[in-house]
């Protein structure tokens, strides 16, 4: 599969930018106009779903192409003008997105039996669709459509394994085109009735200078620790990711100054690049928007959001705790110091300057977790508090500086517009992700989707670690040149069915629904660091001036504590939450899988307080198991389950023992310099131990 180009990524200033004249005002009309439309739904505005849906297909589909030019990834040079054909096709596209609202009645009366209208429309759509989607996502997620749409109709020609019985076109555009089953289905209802409201809640915040607060914040707290630049990066972008839900946005706002940092105090370009790859790619993990699956995941399975986030917690705390002490381990591997003082902001000051901002996230946790509101509005609040704080901001400033209130209010009316701009340029990739995913989406509903769960269950030969690890495999490859959402959209269609029938059936214990959805999830999130792609891999390696090939490896290397966690909450529900009953009982089972990504992470980066030897390995790996999975031993000893909290205590043991044998080894002297670090990774150095009190 070919994935995008390595030129830089294209942001909204640029798309703004490239406007000339009287296009560059009409394009920031329409953006704001979207962003305005979405914010009156949660208060203002009753329209039904369907509405809904095509107004912000139309929207969407507008900006794409009078922003995105059709070689996509050739810049126009500012000054050029859309081409005539993109104002065509804008008007064509939106036309199209909004013709299931003007004719809805027809369409419900003739269902299945479309007329010559409907057809030649609904083609027009799907068509436009497609373009739309390579423009800003590229050719990846069209192309598996297409295969789809393909084997929807040549199914009955196809062999006897992968026979299908077909469809005819009547049937395929009522589907896709004209229900809700398809491009106007559940993941383009998600996009528009509540990811759009967090990613302009994002977008705002960082026009406001959020993004630059959460990095001085971090490096207040943690810069004159040990590689306390990369600690401030996992932290940076843990707070930018509650809002961003976006691998490669949270690199471009919090790599800018991260990066530079870390290698100012000596991490080498690529090891910097990484750790903020890493660190931005978990960043989709961090309810409450999690790259917005969270919100898909609640209206796949038909429970409440809060239940997603709650069985999201301890999987994305511990990822951020894991590459935590990555940071530790390689800060010890290169022999490194804190930031000198005058290069660390005082947190007082950092707090004085800026506490405001963190406002609008205390407001939406509140809305979210005390009142119960949902989503959409609790994030619609949040807004309305930000822009408050804009407005009042910039007040305060006036005031200071003796300036006008008049000048004041149009520099906070500038600001809250570029935020509306940018909220609705970055919406695009997951707009126009979700309205094609919801074709493949449409098609597996057509029958497709058994079909291809029996052929899937008859390769894994109905064994789950096999089935897990062709799932792991495709969604990786799959997410290589699609957004995180759609990889996700397109592997739970397809997978998720054959693992909770596996469970269904007795072939495995028992998995909760939602710890199937989060292991495709997951592994659709580390596409964005993993070569040859790795979009995430490529705007860090941009930054740091270094190899992007290399620069996926070594995040995607920093990424495998979290590629194990997946496989630890399918077999062990409880990290997800599952049938866990108390505060005491959560608490417990989260500590303890912190020292299981601690124990995986000494097995993978070869390091504990000083280099591993391949006998200690073993010892970390074991340990792992059980602090994620106590329940194994009990199993494999045929013991009561109820003592499974017990094993606990023999996985500290035997992690124990692996620190006593290198403290053994440091102390007769063998444990300095066994081995060295390739040269661009700097000197081989004897770590602290292993504490996050460093």
């Amino acid at each position: 599969m070919s994935g995008p180009s390595h030129k830089p990524l294209r942001t909204e200033a640029d798309y703004l930018s490239d406007a000339s004249g009287w296009e560059k005002p009409l394009i920031a009309v329409i953006s704001i106009a979207w962003a305005l439309f979405q914010l009156s739904l949660p208060r203002l505005v009753i329209l039904d779903s369907v509405t809904v849906r095509a107004i912000h297909l139309a929207f969407a589909m507008v900006l794409v192409f009078l922003t995105v030019s059709i070689t996509r990834h050739k810049r126009l040079r500012p000054g050029d003008r859309v081409h005539p054909v993109d104002y065509l096709l804008a008007a064509i596209g939106c036309l199209a997105a909004l013709y299931i609202v003007f004719d809805w009645t027809g369409i419900t009366m003739r269902s299945g039996i479309p007329i010559g209208r409907d057809v030649a429309i609904s083609i027009v759509l799907i068509v436009l669709v497609f373009e739309a989607s390579r423009r800003v996502i590229g050719p990846a997620l069209g192309i598996i459509a297409i295969v789809f749409t393909v084997y929807a109709f040549l199914g009955p020609r196809m062999p006897l394994i992968f026979a299908f019985r077909g469809v005819s076109l009547e049937k395929y555009l009522s589907q896709v085109a004209l229900s809700t089953e398809g491009i106007y289905g559940i993941p383009l209802d998600v996009s528009a009735n509540t990811v759009f409201l967090f990613v302009l809640l994002g977008s705002m915040l960082n026009k406001a200078g959020a993004g630059h607060f959460y990095n001085n914040l971090a490096l207040s707290l943690l810069g004159k620790y040990k590689g306390g630049p990369a600690k401030a990066a996992v932290v940076a972008s843990g707070l930018t990711g509650l809002v961003s839900g976006s691998s490669i946005a949270n690199v471009v706002t919090t790599g800018t100054f991260t990066i530079p940092l870390m290698k100012k105090v000596g991490y080498p370009a690529k090891i910097a690049a990484a750790t903020e790859v890493a660190a931005s790619t978990n960043g989709q993990l961090m309810p409450p928007i999690m790259g917005a699956a969270a919100f898909i995941i609640a209206e796949y399975l038909s429970i409440p959001y809060l239940d997603v986030v709650k069985a999201a917690a301890i999987p994305a705390f511990v990822s951020y705790f894991a590459l935590f002490y990555i940071t530790h381990l390689e800060a010890s591997k290169l022999g490194m110091r804190g930031l000198a003082k005058p290069d660390i902001p005082s947190f007082v000051g950092v707090m004085k300057a800026g506490f405001y901002y963190l406002i609008p996230l205390i407001v939406l946790i509140y809305e979210l977790m005390i009142m119960r509101h949902t989503p959409k509005l609790a994030a619609f609040n949040a807004i309305v508090v930000l822009v408050v704080i804009i407005l009042a901001k910039e007040a305060v400033r006036a005031l200071r500086e003796k300036g006008g209130l008049a000048q004041a209010l149009r520099r906070g009316i500038d600001t809250i517009g570029s935020g509306l701009i940018s909220g609705s340029r970055n919406m695009l990739p997951v707009a126009m992700a979700t309205a094609t995913a919801g074709i493949v989406v449409g098609i597996v509903n057509l029958g497709i989707g058994s079909l291809i769960v029996q052929i899937v269950e008859r390769l894994s030969g109905g064994n789950i670690f096999l089935l897990l690890s062709i799932t792991a495999f495709a969604s990786l490859v799959i997410g290589m040149g699609l957004p995180t959402t759609a990889t996700y959209i397109v592997m739970a269609s397809i997978t998720v069915p054959i693992i909770i029938n596996l469970s269904a059936l007795g072939v495995v214990g028992f998995i909760p629904p939602i710890a199937a959805h989060l292991f495709c999830f997951y592994f659709g999130i580390l596409a964005d660091d993993t070569p040859p792609v790795g979009l995430a891999a490529y705007a860090a390696a941009a930054i740091a001036k270094t190899d992007p090939i290399a620069t996926g490896i070594k995040g995607f290397s920093y990424d495998l504590r979290t590629a194990v966690i997946p496989f630890m909450f399918v077999f062990n529900a409880e990290l997800v939450l599952y049938g866990v009953e108390s505060f005491a009982q959560a608490l417990l089972i989260f500590v303890m899988a912190i020292l299981g990504a601690f124990a995986f992470t000494n097995a993978v980066q070869g390091w504990f307080i000083t280099r591993n030897k391949w006998y200690e390995v073993p010892l970390f790996l074991l340990a792992s198991l059980i602090f994620f999975f106590p329940a194994i031993v009990t199993r494999v000893l045929g013991l009561d389950p109820g003592i499974r909290y017990y094993m606990y205590l023999v996985a500290m043991a035997i992690y124990a023992a692996a620190f006593l044998l290198q403290k053994a080894r440091m102390r007769s002297g063998h444990g300095h310099l066994c081995g060295s670090l390739p040269a661009s990774e700097g000197k081989d150095e004897v770590g602290s131990a292993p504490s996050l009190l460093i």
